[in-house]
């Protein structure tokens, strides 16, 4: 599946749900299908700034792919960052760094959001990101 068929997916999903209430908990729900961050890598260095809760976010490269695992201790948080990984986990860098994530402005996230979880989801795409352009140096 495409990286743009992955976004085109995640804006059907949420276009079932008329209130924010229900996709709020659609949010959580993926939170804990979340692939979880081994513990011994939440580490400072893999913690998100910017965030209000704590976020951690480890990347990987194998066979051309990123990969990636993460943990919050915030459940929306948690399940903001599923919805990163969910496009973005097993495309190649040059994928993930050129790529609009067009679909969080599609289903009204970030309008959604607190300021500061608006922030914090800015510094999560910024990380994903970084990771994928750490590759292609």
């Amino acid at each position: 599946m495409t990286i743009e068929e992955k976004q085109q997916e995640i804006i059907d999903d949420f276009a079932i749900y008329d209130d924010w209430m229900d996709k709020y908990e659609y949010i959580i729900e993926l939170g804990k299908d979340l692939p979880l961050i081994e513990e011994s890598k939440k580490t400072d260095d893999r913690l998100i700034e910017g965030c209000q809760s704590r976020v951690w976010v480890a990347s990987e490269f194998n066979n051309g792919k990123m990969h990636f695992t993460a943990d919050s201790d915030a459940i929306i948080t948690k399940g903001i960052i599923a919805l990163l990984i969910r496009v973005l986990d097993g495309e190649t860098p040059e994928n993930i760094a050129k790529t609009d994530l067009h679909f969080i402005p599609a289903i009204g996230l970030q309008e959604h959001l607190s300021p500061t979880r608006a922030n914090g989801l800015l510094s999560m795409v910024k990380r994903l990101k970084i990771a994928a352009l750490e590759v292609l140096k």
